[in-house]
């Protein structure tokens, strides 16, 4: 672990904190009255990315501050049915329309319930409702419409960071930008799933692992799937399509070596990533417009506060011992058997993966 880059605050800073997760437990009990679903922290995602540690008194709950003023329900519209994926009309519209309210991005306003509607229905079950990541449904209920209606602030549980900075909660999959102490955006999220693999990657130039490359680099690798926990700063971001030892990115922008938050076609209710941490693409469309070089990083793991952790390091990439040995071999094999003018020809490794190992991370995301 490296030297924290940002001390603790002390006791007096955390009063604010402190007493909103007093206003958020009344919140949570209204929902439950309500008939709304309430969930914990999943005990399997609480760990991810993080050194291993058992959960004691000083464990924190890792999700924002959500504060809930009661519409009249006089003042509120009904919902005629649940809307779901693949619907449309003027109630998906006016559901969208809200999202966007309140800095989730469920897409164009168009009243077509797609990926994007539903992914932030997704974020705001999450992060609002106290849904667990593992029960989120999708699902647009006349209960959760009007729960939408209310005067609902969120709030960081970092204020006074830097004045544009980002707070990832692992254990919900929810990460959210604030501004001024104010949220821009909201989005669901999927992380590093904490398994281990082993697979032929890519690697653009440029990214680590070929800095200096003037041409993609193509080799074995080994790694684990972690998203650490702790505090750290942007300080590269790359437009369109990115090939790292991580995987393929959209418009990442890198807060800790080659972990990045990008953009990514598939992102599941779950971790599922290489370490990255995927957000919808089309939102990373415009998540860089959003944030400069240099703004905060928090990361949330729900064991330790991330200033307990500082810039904690991630799990570098190894050589697959498998490939090495089998690019040596073809290489040898190649370079034994072919006739003088092959000599100055690159290795066949270099364009064609061996037969034993598995595909090309082209198709995988980080």
């Amino acid at each position: 672990m490296s030297i924290p880059r940002h001390q603790s605050r002390n006791s007096s800073q955390w009063l604010p904190a402190v007493a909103a997760v007093t206003l958020l437990g009344a919140v949570v009990a209204a929902g439950v009255a309500g008939g709304f679903t309430s969930g914990g922290d999943d005990p399997e995602s609480s760990s991810i990315g993080t050194p291993a540690a058992s959960p004691s008194q000083d464990s924190v709950a890792p999700v924002a501050t959500v504060a809930i003023k009661k519409v009249p329900k006089e003042r509120k519209r009904k919902l005629s049915e649940t809307l779901s994926y693949g619907m449309n009309g003027d109630e998906v519209m006016r559901v969208q329309k809200r999202l966007k309210q309140l800095e989730f991005d469920p897409g164009p306003v168009d009243g077509v319930f797609g990926e994007l509607t539903r992914a932030a229905v997704w974020g705001f079950e999450k992060l609002i409702m106290g849904v667990d990541r593992s029960e989120a449904t999708g699902l647009v209920t006349p209960q959760m419409w009007n729960r939408m209606q209310d005067d609902i602030e969120v709030e960081p549980r970092r204020p006074n960071s830097t004045p544009t900075h980002t707070e990832v909660y692992l254990p919900e999959q929810i990460l959210i930008l604030f501004e001024n102490d104010r949220p821009t955006l909201i989005t669901h999220m999927s992380s590093g799933d904490g398994t281990e693999w082993c697979e032929e990657v890519t690697i653009s130039p440029g990214e680590y692992g070929n800095e200096d490359g003037t041409e993609p680099l193509v080799r074995g690798e080994c790694g684990q799937s972690l998203t650490p926990g702790g505090v750290y700063s942007y300080d590269r971001q790359i437009e369109g399509l990115r090939q790292s030892a991580l995987g393929g990115m959209w418009n990442p922008v890198y807060f800790n070596y080659g972990i990045a938050i990008h953009g990514a076609i598939n992102v599941p209710l779950e971790p599922a990533s290489h370490g990255c941490i995927r957000i919808p693409r089309p939102t990373s469309e415009r998540f860089q417009s959003l944030l400069s070089m240099g703004d905060q990083v928090y990361v949330f793991d729900g064991v330790k506060q991330p200033e307990e952790y500082g810039e904690q390091l991630p799990v570098f990439n190894r050589i697959d011992p498998e490939w090495a040995a089998t690019s040596t071999t073809s290489t040898t094999s190649t370079t034994t058997t072919a006739p003088p003018s092959t000599t100055t020809a690159p290795p066949s490794t270099t364009t064609t993966a061996p037969a034993a190992t598995p595909p090309p991370t082209t198709t995988t995301m980080a």
